[in-house]
């Protein structure tokens, strides 16, 4: 079967992370989520997948190359230009990267499913597909009710007794909301789909096919299966999935590393006496990190690959980089650092840690060895 990952979106509301990577790749517990959907594609014999990119295209691209690692055929759709010899994004939105493709190819030729690249799921597939064409339907969308102070964060549909979509609204104020079942950014599609997408012109899915559906009465229908949906939205939503993984309240989750003690998870290569440390779980470190004796982590929280806490360190339910070095001065809590900045998902502020003059407690691992050798 085909699919297409949706990755070609700027991921404004977790900005600054995707300063650095593009959304899709956002790490859940150090694999990046665009991952976790491969891996369930696969499991229900999708084996053909297009990714539309185009915001820091090369590192999805580089990463997933042609799929073969993962045991999947994999190619992309790039959406922008090079000007000056300076990539430039310009995506086409949803429909409009869909459209692309099939002009480009006529890849989509049998049933396919279309996934936003930005949530973890553990849709069943097969009973969705088995359910979309029992209906006749040429386009089916997978949903979910939410909190109706919450609908404004989604596309809002509103269904007859058959499940038809009579109306689909894209993100409502609460107030003027039609109900509150939530477009949760998967599809299934027929290839008649593409007499409803316009050529060679941004279009998008949620704001303009699926309301031109609706109003033209066409087999247009809402699936409503039980599923966890963990929506990557914004910054707060990356710390609090991450923290329901940790907790094991995600059911199914396959915590990588092996559990040293309970709670604790580990990647190889560690420098740390555990008897010398103070670990409070769930914690997952990376990797060659070095914890010194003497430093403190509460979890929930994360620490990447090639990190350094030293002794004295105080590290309490944060998500942490690969390469970073907390010195004996560090004392977070509730806090990702990312790149260059120090960020609160909670009050989603950020700072710069050579503005804000924070080298002192948050640095690059890479500059202790460089000084090391020298």
């Amino acid at each position: 079967m085909k699919a297409m990952i949706l990755g070609a979106g700027k991921g404004t509301r977790v900005q600054p992370i995707t300063h650095e990577i593009p959304k899709p790749m956002i790490p859940l517990v150090r694999k990046p989520v665009m991952e976790y959907l491969i891996e369930l594609l696969k499991k229900h014999g999708v084996d053909q997948i297009m990714v539309n990119t185009s915001h820091l295209a090369p590192i999805i691209e580089n990463y997933f190359r042609d799929g073969e690692q993962f045991g999947v055929s994999m190619a992309y759709s790039y959406e922008g230009y090079v000007e000056s010899g300076v990539a430039i994004s310009s995506p086409v939105g949803s429909a409009g990267g869909m459209k692309k493709i099939q002009d480009f190819s006529g890849f989509f030729d049998e049933t396919f499913i279309v996934l936003c690249g930005d949530a973890w799921i553990d849709l069943d597939i097969s009973k969705a597909l088995e359910i979309h064409r029992k209906k006749n339907a040429i386009a089916s969308v997978i949903i979910r009710e939410v909190p109706n102070e919450e609908v404004f964060k989604y596309g809002i549909v509103a269904l007859d007794e058959d499940d038809r979509i009579l109306q689909f609204q894209e993100k409502p104020d609460p107030k003027d909301a039609i109900s509150n079942l939530a477009n949760t950014g998967i599809y299934i599609f027929e290839p008649e789909i593409f007499n409803y997408i316009p050529s060679g012109v941004a279009y998008d899915i949620g704001g303009e096919l699926f309301p031109k559906l609706a109003q033209e009465n066409l087999p247009f229908i809402g699936i409503n299966l039980p599923f966890q949906w963990l929506d990557i939205g914004n910054v707060q939503d990356v710390w609090t999935v991450t923290s329901q993984i940790l907790n094991g309240e995600v059911k199914g989750f396959k915590m990588p590393g092996r559990e040293v003690r309970p709670g604790v998870h580990v990647g190889i290569n560690l420098s740390v006496d555990f008897d010398q440390v103070n670990i409070t779980p769930p914690v997952y470190i990376g990797g060659s990190t070095k914890i010194e004796a003497g430093a403190t982590i509460v979890g929930p929280a994360v620490l990447g690959a090639s990190c350094v806490v030293e002794a004295g360190a105080v590290i309490k339910n944060c998500i942490v980089e690969d390469y970073t070095r907390l010195t004996s001065q560090a004392n977070l809590e509730g806090k990702i650092i990312f790149g260059s900045k120090c960020i609160d998902p909670i009050m989603d502020t950020q700072v710069d840690i050579a503005e804000a003059r924070l080298e002192f407690m948050i640095e690059d691992a890479r500059k202790l060895v460089e000084s090391e050798e020298s």
